[in-house]
């Protein structure tokens, strides 16, 4: 017996040295995670969706699952391991079994250790409003890029067209007050023309571009004033009320609009890059019943420009040899000068062939209509647009009597001397913002912008052209990636979870890497000395997107869309005062900008049950049950799940950046009214005089 306890002793003993002391390494990222105890014990941190029916997909994520099939209970009811459709350490798969009510869902590994249980709500299979379903319904409508582009004249040559796209999910709560995503056969989409906080409105597109003047001559198609490529049209534009509806997208399982022809120009002819429309639901079985409307911004703009160094006389267009443009219009002068330079060095006639479509030589997956997903025709033995542009391009940004600048903020050169901080460039002197929208139209702002250039998740216009190979965990498309890939645009993009690795207690910390100032994110999305910017691949996947895509096409909580509940990539919510229009929707949606994080927004107030199961392993918002309950809120939680709440809370409990008040609270306790202010973290000692104060 004394044997026996002596080994049990030395085993725990070494047991704790292990837990403290180890650090995982990535080899292929050649990071350093943060030093992190080790448990076997398996931990359930959401279900998604959290409601449903039976035989609808769901998600368990979390973490210390084992790599091979345990079991999973709904309730009493045992899945059986061939029902178990896959199952990694962080995530597994199933279909949801016959049941009713509320059940818990617990998993146990192949080693028969068990976790936590989170709620699952069964749903009924309402579907029409006859039966009550359609009820507290929303809306959730964005545009899918923070900025879309287009050209300002189509005389010369063209890269981008008159296409911008707007994404939708339309939410309400069945009979039994729980939400559910409604599909093409419950809810008609269309938008309309509304004003914005000036009272801009943007319902035309006719009269404001010769696109459609040149429209057969650069894609071949044969269209009336005001049409798009994809037959949508502006408002006012719109012959039948068809042209306005949104399709349904089988790719990315949602309602989408996409190609609407609209310019950064209003009714009254005032430049507005951020218009807006609004967007609404009527009832599919009566489509003169409107059941929910939300206004959002479709950002455009014309700046994309290359006069700055191509118009007559710039730095670009000074070689001999050449009679360069003196057209009074600047725009098509720059372009005429860019025929004439790619003439001169490629030996081709452009110049005498205008107008000119770019991706018909160099493929564009903005522009691949079709849908080949590479090169075709005249395209094939061609770089990709992005890639010729970026690496072409790489060490020819030079304006006479002004510094460019091509890296990462913070950049040395702006150091402040009172504070010894680097800073991030005016846009004028930015590389990217020479060509793309950002001197004067913002393509990235928002919440993202304080502190970061595109250079710290793009990396340099170097690593955009694709000059070096990428890193074998650099490609979107993890399956199957090889070392070696060369980076291909519009898809191998930085990922959230590259600068968003982890939690408060859980996240990577790079050698040498910047992190910021919260010392949980990363202020550069891939390793400062990879040339090919390569983004990082979070080993805590708490704010990765799904795996092989993009934030855009991503889906989160229940299924909702990424951007529906935190904007549009290059515009996350919330905006900035100088950009009221981007948080139009949010504050629509749930009373506040910022990202969708209001229980209330979907879910009937006091339904859900007290848990950590919301998006990204968050508990319930706003819900005072949590701040009174002490048998099931949160310091009974805090005694069963103390990890998990320092995820968020932080390692000392005293609230971090992840523990934001998202608006100003207000909560009832046994000792009175506590406030907090939005911005302010919360934790223990907000109030209370530590963890442990009863």
């Amino acid at each position: 017996m004394e044997a026996s306890r002596r080994f049990v002793t030395v085993v725990w003993i070494g047991y704790l040295l292990l837990s403290v002391s180890i650090v995982q390494a990535d080899d292929r990222t050649k990071t350093r995670s943060t030093t992190r105890t080790i448990s076997n014990t398996p931990v359930l941190s959401s279900l998604s969706p959290p409601s449903g029916q039976q035989g609808q997909t769901i998600t368990l994520r979390g973490q210390h699952f084992g790599s091979r099939k345990g079991k999973i209970f709904f309730g009493a009811t045992e899945l059986a391991e061939k029902e178990i459709a896959s199952w990694s350490d962080s995530e597994v798969t199933t279909t949801i079994p016959k049941g009713r009510d509320q059940v818990g869902v617990q998993l146990m590994t192949r080693r028969e250790r068990k976790s936590n249980k989170l709620t699952f709500t069964y749903g009924s299979n309402d579907t029409g409003s006859e039966t009550g379903f359609l009820s507290n319904v929303k809306v959730l409508a964005n545009n899918d890029l923070g900025m879309h582009c287009v050209d300002d004249n189509f005389s010369t040559f063209s890269i981008l067209p008159p296409f911008n796209t707007i994404n939708a999910q339309v939410i309400a709560q069945n009979s039994n007050g729980i939400p559910q995503l409604l599909d093409k056969n419950a809810v008609i989409l269309r938008y309309s023309a509304v004003g914005d906080t000036n009272s801009s409105v943007n319902s035309t597109s006719i009269g404001k571009s010769n696109f459609w003047d040149y429209a057969f001559d650069l894609f071949g198609a044969t269209l009336v004033e005001g049409q798009g490529i994809k037959n949508y049209y502006m408002p006012a534009d719109a012959p039948d009320p068809l042209n306005t509806t949104f399709g349904w997208s089988d790719h990315l399982g949602m309602f989408s609009a996409e190609g609407i022809p609209i310019f950064p120009i209003d009714d009254l002819g005032a430049p507005n890059p951020y218009p807006m429309l609004r967007i609404t639901a009527y009832d599919a079985k009566d489509p003169s019943l409107e059941l929910a409307h939300t206004d959002v911004v479709v950002p455009v703009s014309d700046e994309t420009t290359c006069s700055n160094c191509h118009a007559t006389g710039g730095s670009a267009s000074t070689a001999e040899g050449i009679t360069w443009s003196d057209n009074s219009d600047i725009s098509a002068q720059s372009r005429t000068n860019i025929l004439l330079l790619h003439d001169q060095n490629q030996g081709t006639q452009l110049s005498a062939q205008q107008p000119v479509l770019c991706a018909s030589c160099h493929y564009s997956p903005a522009l691949d209509l079709a849908g080949n997903g590479q090169p075709t025709g005249k395209q094939v033995g061609h770089k990709w647009m992005s890639q010729v542009m970026h690496d072409y391009h790489k060490n020819k940004m030079l304006i006479p009597g002004t510094t460019i600048y091509d890296s990462p903020a913070p950049v040395q050169a702006l150091v402040d001397p009172a504070t010894n901080a680097g800073g991030v460039p005016p846009a004028q002197q930015q590389a990217c913002y020479q060509c793309h929208p950002g001197a004067d139209t913002k393509c990235l702002r928002g919440a993202m912008t304080e502190a970061v250039t595109c250079q710290n998740c793009h990396g340099n216009m170097e690593a955009v052209g694709g000059s070096h190979p990428l890193q074998s965990y650099g490609p979107i498309m993890q399956t199957g990636a090889n070392a070696g890939e060369t980076r291909k645009a519009w898809s191998d993009e930085p990922r959230c979870q590259s600068c968003h690795t982890g939690d408060a207690t859980n996240h990577m910390t790079p050698a040498g890497a910047n992190l910021a100032s919260d010392g949980i994110r990363l202020m550069h999305a891939f390793d400062q000395n990879d040339p090919s910017a390569s983004p990082f691949l979070a080993i805590n996947k708490r704010f990765a997107e799904n795996d092989d895509k993009l934030f855009r096409f991503s889906k989160g909580h229940s299924g909702v869309a990424c951007e529906g509940c935190h904007g549009s990539t290059h515009a996350i919510w919330p905006g900035d005062a100088a950009h009221p229009n981007d948080d139009i929707a949010a504050t629509d949606l749930q009373g506040h900008a910022g990202t969708i994080s209001e229980c209330n927004t979907c879910h009937k107030p006091g339904s859900l049950p007290l848990t950590t199961a919301g998006p990204h392993g968050m508990h319930n918002v706003g819900d005072n049950r949590w701040a009174l309950d002490e048998d099931r809120g949160h310091p009974s939680f805090y005694e069963r799940s103390p990890d998990e709440c320092k995820a968020c809370h932080g390692g000392d409990l005293r609230g971090t950046v992840l523990s934001r008040a998202a608006a100003d609270r207000s909560w009832q306790t046994e000792w009175g009214i506590k406030k907090v202010s939005k911005g302010e973290p919360v934790g223990c000692y907000t109030c209370h005089n530590g963890p442990n104060d009863h």
